[in-house]
């Protein structure tokens, strides 16, 4: 090996260390930028750090606002407190108000519900309910669109 080629390594050896030392240096500062952006106060070695306990709200989960039960969305009316307490334990209020229907038809669906969904008897209460579903949330008159009627059909033609 001649001179020229030791000092070459030598000098190779030197950037080689000098570059390995500027990647750790690089390193460093970026966990260094990261932590401080996770928590600006890592320096602030001055300051005492405080636990803060925030104590849950209590919310009345019968609240009435607007004549609206706010837990449900039910109408606040006679029977109300019945209908949640018997109606809402197996599913959400919103399948009561979507289907509407009459007192027959409520009292087919009750004894359905008895007989296939393990509903128990609700005794008296059950006209409670009935009556609450049908004064608050009676059928409607018109579904989603009207029937077609008078319609003029032709053939497709192959």
């Amino acid at each position: 090996m001649t001179k020229k080629e030791d000092v070459f390594r030598k000098q190779v050896k030197k950037v080689h260390r000098l570059l390995a030392l500027l990647f750790v240096l690089f390193v460093i500062a970026g966990g260094g930028i990261i932590s401080y952006m996770v928590n600006p106060n890592i320096l602030d070695f001055m300051s005492k750090s405080e636990t803060v306990a925030i104590a849950p709200v209590e919310v009345d989960e019968d609240r009435i606002e607007n004549g609206i039960h706010v837990r449900t969305g039910l109408i606040d009316a006679e029977g109300l407190m019945i209908v949640v307490n018997n109606c809402t334990n197996c599913h959400s209020s919103k399948l009561v108000t979507q289907n509407r229907m009459n007192a027959e038809r409520w009292n087919a669906t009750i004894k359905w519900m008895q007989e296939t969904q393990n509903l128990w008897d609700l005794g008296r209460n059950q006209e409670v309910i009935v009556n609450y579903l049908v004064t608050n949330y009676p059928p409607k008159a018109k579904g989603r669109r009207a029937v077609l009627t008078d319609i003029d059909w032709y053939e497709l033609e192959d």
